[in-house]
């Protein structure tokens, strides 16, 4: 039996998952035990044959939130006495996969709200502009007697 297969891109990375994985992605929003769904499928199948990824998600659940190890960064100019020691830890969030090839539920256009959206698509009046002011004429010298 072959396993469905995804994969997903999210934090401007991409990740090869199946039901049951557990990933490490870039921070999202949420709390442990939230439902995500990820949206922006690029590929999926089952074994070598691929399948279509119109309308494709896969739901995660959130397991954790937590820190990377800790990069230094540090600066130095020789002969300059400059030396700057920084630390950093990136927020990382950590995802099981729950199901794959679910369906987008898109939602269906309301009709009450289509005039609401006609009436704020009119331009307002815009107010006059005003004309650039013109520079003041050169006035005739005055003969000196």
């Amino acid at each position: 039996m072959r396993a469905m297969f995804a994969v997903v891109r999210t934090g401007g990375k991409q990740y090869r998952v199946a039901a049951g994985d557990k990933i490490v992605v870039e921070k999202i929003g949420g709390e442990a035990g939230d439902k995500v769904t990820l949206g922006d499928v690029l590929l999926a199948g089952e074994g070598a044959e691929l399948k279509a990824v119109d309308g494709l998600t896969v739901g995660a659940e959130i397991v954790a939130q937590a820190k990377g190890e800790k990069v230094i960064v540090f600066k130095k100019r020789r002969r300059h006495n400059y030396r700057r020691r920084n630390g950093h830890r990136q927020q990382h969030t950590i995802l099981k996969i729950l199901a794959i090839g679910e369906e987008k539920k898109e939602a269906e256009p309301k009709k009450a709200a289509e005039p609401k959206a006609e009436a704020a698509a009119e331009p307002k009046a815009a107010a006059p502009k005003k004309a650039p002011a013109k520079k003041a004429a050169a006035k005739p010298a005055a003969d000196k007697a």
